[in-house]
């Protein structure tokens, strides 16, 4: 092979591979988190209704309103559990 013809190969992996970089960073990074009702949150949590919402109120567990329903992001539970267990 002639050092022209290697150079255009090289020149055509190194575009190639760029190509399939900037294809992988286009995709998300990672799924969105899982939004908990309340009954689905309490179960994760052992606690009841009440009991969650008097978290949610102290603002010790976030939380968010779709329209009128309250969501718990999966990642607040995790947070949360993941904050009891290092004051434990």
């Amino acid at each position: 092979m002639t050092p022209a013809g290697e150079a255009r190969i090289r020149a055509a992996v190194d575009e190639l591979a760029e190509a399939i970089i900037a294809a992988l960073d286009d995709r998300p990074a990672a799924a969105p988190d899982r939004l908990l009702d309340v009954d689905e949150a309490a179960a994760m949590l052992g606690l009841g209704r009440s009991r969650l919402y008097a978290l949610i109120g102290a603002r010790e567990l976030r939380s968010l309103t779709v329209g009128r329903r309250r969501l718990v992001p999966s990642s607040a539970v995790a947070a949360f559990i993941a904050e009891r267990e290092r004051a434990a």
